[in-house]
């Protein structure tokens, strides 16, 4: 007998190639009149280019960084409010998207996005509308209520419905120049995104469904993807398959992994892809249940011993960190007190304590 449950999913999804160049059907669809394009620094010339053939385009904000900071919230707050917009464009990673989220949710009110950010103030009743397009596949973004900001060295998870994006268009082509590295980081955290949703405490029928089918499609596509860019098959499979774990934990939320992350990503400056896939075979094997092995044989797999060997392979395959004596002088104190206090580190189904933790990267030295 199927539990009760939960499940909301209101973005309108566009996904196939050459989709993008529908963005502005799509925006007079939306009724949107004026933007803020949102982007990093390799996507700049190309949106400060759109700004020309589309009027719909009122500024870019191009500065985004790997790990962004609410400073980026701030200019992209600045201008739509400066410009009177009503749309949010987020292209690029989910750093781009998150920063186009939380300033779309942010610039409706008056306070500053740290206001926002820390708590002093509350978001205003509505946010602007927000049209997520991924150039990775691996975030989700662009069907999560979630950003993850930084201030400076702090890293923040913020969740909020006013995130969650309007529209999401969701392009192949637009990820077939992303490099190797960044196509094992990011298809790894997709990865985990799917298999946290699934063994997280919240897990629900729906999103497991999606979680199944976007790891078979993962360990089918990755390493091709990392391989060969160029194979536009590999690269459409681990972008649906990105979209699908975005859906996967849009409801249920992350768990042990990203409760990882975040000091990983903080205090020894990985990659928040890699920062997840650092202890992801690790809480595989932890989390080993019938469910779990379950999800394994639906997805090819023979079962969850596999399934962890294959993610250390991909791993090693890649030049990933994977031992702690990759990240240079540890504090293991502290990295297992940050790690066991973070809030996602409530949704794994095993108790992961600091002694639990710490037996976990005693295993990783």
């Amino acid at each position: 007998m199927v539990n009760d449950f939960f499940y909301k999913q209101p973005v309108r999804i566009w996904f196939g190639e050459g989709k993008f160049q529908q963005l502005e059907s799509v925006m007079a669809e939306l009724g949107c009149k004026k933007c803020v394009l949102v982007c990093g620094r390799h996507f700049a010339p190309e949106a400060k280019a759109m700004m020309e053939k589309m009027p719909a385009i009122a500024a870019v904000y191009g500065e985004v960084e790997q790990n962004p900071q609410l400073a980026g919230v701030e200019e992209t707050v600045r201008l739509a409010r400066s410009l009177g917009a009503d749309t949010i464009v987020g292209i690029g990673g989910g750093s781009s998207m998150d920063t186009a989220k939380f300033a779309a949710a942010a610039a409706p009110g008056t306070e500053s996005a740290e206001a926002y950010y820390t708590g002093a103030a509350a978001f205003p009743g509505h946010s602007l509308t927000i049209i997520a397009v991924p150039t990775t596949a691996g975030t989700g973004a662009e069907v999560t209520q979630v950003s993850v900001m930084s201030r400076g060295s702090e890293k923040r998870t913020i969740n909020n419905p006013l995130f969650m994006p309007t529209a999401a268009i969701v392009d192949p082509s637009l990820t077939m120049t992303v490099p190797p590295r960044t196509t094992m980081n990011t298809g790894l955290d997709a990865l985990a995104h799917a298999l946290e949703g699934f063994w997280s405490v919240n897990h629900q029928p729906i999103a497991d469904l999606f979680a199944v089918e976007a790891v078979r499609i993962i360990m089918e596509n990755l390493e091709t993807a990392w391989r060969d860019g160029s194979n536009k098959e590999a690269r459409g499979n681990m972008l649906y398959a990105s979209l699908l774990a975005g859906l996967a934990f849009s409801n249920p939320r992350t768990a042990g992994c990203h409760g990882c992350s975040y000091p990983l990503s903080e205090d020894y400056h990985l990659p928040h892809g890699e920062a997840c896939a650092f202890t992801l075979d690790s809480f595989v094997r932890i989390n080993a249940d019938e469910r779990l092995e379950s999800l394994c044989r639906k997805a090819g797999l023979t079962g969850t011993q596999e399934l962890a060997e294959r993610i250390a392979a991909l791993k090693q395959l890649a030049g990933l960190r994977t031992r702690l004596s990759d990240l240079g002088e540890v504090d293991m104190d502290k990295l297992c007190h940050d790690c066991a206090v973070h809030v996602l580190m409530n949704n794994n189904p095993v108790k992961m304590d600091e002694a639990a933790l710490r037996e976990m990267f005693e295993k990783l030295k």
